[in-house]
């Protein structure tokens, strides 16, 4: 992909970012690009974009003008344990990245403290069993790890998700799933919840079900324009609205505005050459955006990059100046928030 012509200036570069979502991984490929069939579906063009994300790479994007002082890791399935206990392997991923943190913190890599929260994974349906989980990430961590991610995301149409079409739908309604949920608050963990806009009032009554837990929704609830939602997203935006809206009235829940650069939204920029510019970015997501802000307030905001995902629609660089496009109305307090406070109070990071 190339860029829309010269790199942009950056905006407000002294602007203090905490960035609450990103991914490493290694999954460089065994064959050949040229020997492997096309993607068939927009993530795994993504991946072919970036198949290695390690600290190299996320230090080249933190350090590309933007004034990234702290970052948050969120599950992936990187690095899993190769044995024992197969419900403690994906302690493995929080061994690795608090190796990625250390690193970070020596300052010798400069003043940015990457990965200082980790999000990991576990599975809830495992009821109460959950607990010795849970006790092991928050023990390998380094007293970092903050909480759990544990995806919802289905939609009858497996051509949404592709390969990411791994579950059947209603996991945060259910009663296995809700029986390890509780586990969380009385540890001290938050939840991040990652569901497309047709689910969110599954996560809607789970915030109200469980007022004492900490939850984040991530990519601004996903909403969706690809396959049978083709041509459909601006139809549904007042449903996902409304549902926003009665999410927000839950205080407990925080909301991540990043994400539209995903395939599943459909939106021109995806994939778009040359790459779309901050304008043009900031120009799609500002609806969606703007109405987060207004319904959930900055102080339970918080821009994210989703990187590497989110590479289809935007250099990291970019990204930022389109969220920072679409903030230039805030006040200075209200920026402070929104692009490191709200981050910081959710995940409880001491910078």
């Amino acid at each position: 992909m190339t860029d829309a012509a010269t790199p942009e200036p950056i905006l407000e570069p002294d602007l203090p970012i905490v960035d609450p979502h990103h991914h490493l991984w290694d999954r460089a490929l065994t064959a050949p690009l040229a020997d492997l069939p096309p993607p068939q579906h927009g993530f795994e063009a993504v991946i072919r974009l970036q198949p290695r994300y390690l600290l190299d790479e996320l230090l080249a994007d933190t350090k590309s003008g933007h004034n990234v002082v702290a970052t948050v890791f969120v599950e992936c399935g990187a690095m899993y344990r190769a044995d024992g206990p197969a419900a403690l392997r994906c302690v493995g991923e929080t061994e690795f990245v608090n190796g990625v943190a250390a690193m970070s913190a020596s300052g010798v890599y400069g003043d940015i403290r990457a990965c200082a929260g980790i999000v990991g994974r576990a599975d809830f349906t495992m009821g109460d069993a959950v607990v010795e989980v849970l006790e092991a990430h928050v023990a390998a961590g380094g007293g970092r790890f903050r909480g759990v991610r544990q995806s919802a995301s289905h939609d009858p149409d497996k051509a949404v998700l592709g390969p990411l079409a791994r579950i059947d739908g209603g996991l945060y309604a259910s009663d296995a799933f809700r029986s390890g949920f509780g586990r969380l608050a009385p540890l001290g963990l938050s939840f991040d919840a990652w569901l497309l806009e047709p689910q969110l009032p599954e996560l809607i009554d789970l915030a109200r079900a469980f007022p004492d837990t900490t939850i984040v929704l991530d990519h601004v609830g996903t909403p969706l324009g690809i396959a049978s939602y083709d041509g459909r997203r601006e139809e549904r935006f007042a449903v996902w609205r409304d549902n926003i809206r009665a999410l927000a009235a839950s205080p407990n829940v925080f909301v991540k505005l990043g994400g539209l650069a995903m395939v599943f939204c459909g939106f021109p920029s995806f994939l778009a050459e040359p790459r779309a510019s901050s304008l043009q970015l900031a120009t799609e997501w500002a609806p969606y955006i703007g109405t987060c802000i207004e319904a959930f307030g900055p102080e339970r905001c918080m821009f994210e990059s989703n990187f590497p995902v989110d590479l289809g629609s935007g250099s990291y660089a970019t990204i930022w100046n389109a969220f920072k496009r679409i903030a230039a109305g805030s006040s200075a307090d209200e920026k402070t928030a929104l692009f490191s406070g709200a981050a910081a109070k959710a995940y409880r990071l001491h910078l």
